[in-house]
């Protein structure tokens, strides 16, 4: 904590982002003045949630205004499952290995060699075990502990995540046999149509994670994440493609926007999670003129 208001408070900009996150008093801001806040320190821009245009604008507008019950249990990396074996049958859940309130009801010795342990209540936030003898016990359970302590509605103001409980998920480690590495499908659906996909490959690079994104054609578009650049290789279409297509559609009913995560691996076909607010509503685009484009593929008219 001290590094980083030590590191905050030669930004001006990041000190006061810092303290709106880090401060309880500012719980009482409403999520609208919160959010316009929050997003000129992000992006320098003013947020006009009376009239959005871009993409990311839309996303701050559809946290305030597009508030719906069953958004909770779709964000909750637990209680999604019901939500896809319900909808679209249970064959696409990853294998779930325990679900638990701390780090001390995980039972390590009944886990496999191989896992990943993750909250189900934040973003980005994963443990994956490759060898379960050189677990650092005292680290790993610090790490959950914080996970868990983590009241993730109040740092973006995305609502969905206000009510989760949180719980720790052990799932199943997933590889790809054909050693080009697990790659990470996110289909963008905007009302009901997924109009393009962001393939997501080398996550163990130092480099970091590279997102090439590809329009329904897969044909590789002209816009990339400006903190991930191509990979510069292009990748075919998943064997199940078309499958993917489909259930993208079906679960992207009950939402304006929603990204369906993917992976295949061994022949099958995975759901990862559901996001409502990529990048919570934060991305960037080089050209930046995607965040325009991605805008206008959203129309909030139709919630």
């Amino acid at each position: 904590m001290l590094k980083k208001i030590i590191k905050v408070v030669k930004q001006p900009n990041l000190l006061v982002h810092f303290l709106i996150k880090n401060l309880k008093i500012f719980r009482l801001i409403s999520d609208e003045s919160y959010l316009k806040i929050n997003y000129k320190l992000r992006t320098r821009k003013k947020l006009n949630l009376e009239n959005p245009k871009t993409f990311n604008e839309k996303l701050q507008w559809l946290k305030v205004y597009n508030q719906k019950p069953e958004y909770t249990k779709m964000v909750d990396k637990y209680e999604m499952r019901d939500y896809v074996a319900q909808t679209i049958g249970e064959k696409y859940l990853i294998p779930l290995l325990g679900v638990y309130n701390s780090y001390d009801e995980i039972d390590f010795d009944v886990l496999p060699e191989q896992f990943v342990l993750k909250p189900n209540h934040t973003s980005g936030d994963v443990y994956i075990c490759q060898d379960k003898t050189k677990i650092d016990h005292p680290k790993l359970k610090k790490e959950i502990n914080k996970w868990l302590n983590r009241e993730y509605y109040w740092i973006h103001r995305e609502w969905p995540y206000k009510n989760v409980k949180p719980r720790i998920i052990c799932e199943k480690f997933l590889v790809d046999v054909s050693g080009t590495g697990l790659k990470d499908y996110k289909f963008m659906c905007f009302n009901k149509e997924v109009k393009c996909i962001f393939v997501c490959s080398n996550r163990a690079s130092q480099d970091g994670v590279n997102i090439d994104i590809y329009d329904i054609n897969w044909k590789l578009m002209p816009f990339v994440r400006k903190q991930h650049p191509n990979s510069g290789i292009l990748t075919p279409p998943p064997k199940y493609y078309n499958e993917m297509l489909d259930i993208a559609h079906e679960l992207s009913k009950v939402a304006p926007f929603i990204r369906v995560d993917f992976y295949e691996t061994n022949g099958m076909l995975f759901i990862g999670e559901l996001t409502f607010y990529p990048g919570s509503g934060y991305e960037e685009f080089n050209p930046q003129i995607y965040d325009e484009v991605l805008g206008n593929w959203l129309d909030i008219q139709k919630i």
